[in-house]
């Protein structure tokens, strides 16, 4: 594509597919009306970066679609003062997109080849306050709390492990259950301590590596 059909495409993308799917936020808009998300995609994809699927990545893996990414910038509310933490890094792009909305990203991505895809993208395309590390989040443990955490792999069981990761008044956006029956949440931490929690829409995402899987009963 050239970079005129490039940004046509995106600006349809924004519009006909991220819009369209109730993300109304103008900040969100703007950032991935702004992101390259065509250099985040494999070469061999690149004219499937705008379109309505989950385009394939190395290792087996998938981006989010652009509705998904959408509506986790949008729940998440991200602020120019928040610490940020994704949980799979993929492609990057949303690490990108995260970044230019927050202060301070931290990405974890348990595959050394996407890892280190996402870092050269994200290094070429000017995105300096990001730090994708090659983790498992279920081994991982922060030095700090986070504002914002963005989890972009569904858990099949409800895991409390991210939540406490949280600073008062932090956002977590989480994908829990089995297929066909997945629901995305987002959780907020209280400043007095408690919990509030939101149902956003439901949807089905492959589950994080090592995800804490439930028994398979054997009768």
């Amino acid at each position: 594509m050239t970079a005129m059909t490039n940004e046509a495409a995106r600006q349809q993308m924004v519009t006909q597919q991220v819009r369209a799917w109730s993300v109304l936020d103008p900040g969100v808009l703007q950032v991935m009306s702004e992101v390259p998300r065509e250099r985040f995609v494999p070469a061999a994809y690149r004219k499937l970066a705008f379109a309505d699927t989950a385009v394939p990545l190395p290792d087996g893996q998938h981006m989010l679609t652009p509705q998904v990414e959408g509506r986790i910038l949008q729940a998440l509310a991200v602020t120019p003062a928040d610490r940020v933490l994704e949980i799979g890094t993929g492609s990057g792009f949303l690490a990108a997109c995260l970044a230019r909305l927050g202060a301070q990203v931290t990405s974890l991505e348990i595959r050394p080849a996407l890892a280190e895809a996402a870092r050269r993208v994200l290094h070429e395309t000017g995105t300096a306050n990001c730090e994708v590390l090659t983790r498992d989040a279920f081994e991982w443990q922060p030095a700090g709390p986070f504002d914002c955490i963005a989890v972009s792999g569904s858990l099949p069981l409800p895991d409390t492990r991210f939540r406490e990761w949280l600073a008062p008044g932090g956002r977590l956006f989480v994908v829990v259950g089995q297929p066909p029956a997945m629901e995305a949440w987002l959780l907020r931490r209280e400043a007095q301590g408690g919990w509030q929690s939101q149902s956003l829409f439901e949807t089905s995402l492959p589950p994080l590596d090592n995800a804490p899987q439930p028994e398979n009963f054997v009768f």
